[in-house]
């Protein structure tokens, strides 16, 4: 004969057993949901322009070199990140312009544009620069770098690509 007593601890150790398979399945499902998330929500995202959008062009003035910021942000997953670029603008008109990168194509330094000599100068080895981005003199291997861009309604946007420093070839890099 089998006494009462055996059933309820029958029921408390199902009563156990199913409790921790319900939570372990709830743990189990809310760490899972990040993950899939990760797997799936790159194919339901719109794909971001690689433009940023800089500025007016209609205040720029003409034919003098503008240094110009703008903020990029890129989200990868569920990270999202605001970088701060930096860019020379030379504007011809209204609908042509020459966007150079601002860094130094001997090593990556940060040039500046010395209105008295009407030439970007690299203050860490003397690279000496036109307007145009032609090389004038010291240890740059190739003339400054242009970036890519486009103006939709007067409004300049700008693709930033970093290149290599230190070699006569323009690589991404």
């Amino acid at each position: 004969m089998v006494s009462d007593r055996s059933k309820p601890h029958a029921s408390r150790r199902e009563f156990l057993r199913l409790a921790t398979g319900l939570v372990s399945a709830i743990i189990g499902l809310l760490l899972g949901i990040p993950f899939v998330a990760a797997l799936v929500a790159p194919t339901y995202r719109k794909s971001q322009s690689p433009y940023a959008r800089v500025g007016e062009v209609g205040p720029l003035p003409t034919e003098q070199p503008v240094d110009l910021r703008f903020r990029f942000q890129t989200t990868d997953t569920f990270l999202k990140e605001t970088e701060t670029h930096e860019v020379w603008v030379i504007k011809h008109s209204d609908s042509d312009l020459t966007v150079f990168s601002p860094i130094c194509t001997h090593l990556g330094c940060h040039y500046d544009w010395a209105a008295s000599a009407q030439e970007f100068v690299c203050p860490c080895h003397n690279s000496i620069f036109s307007i145009t981005g032609k090389v004038l003199a010291g240890p740059a291997p190739r003339p400054l770098d242009t970036l890519p861009y486009r103006i939709e309604h007067g409004v300049l946007y700008v693709k930033w690509e970093r290149f290599q420093a230190g070699i006569p070839e323009k690589i991404q890099g």
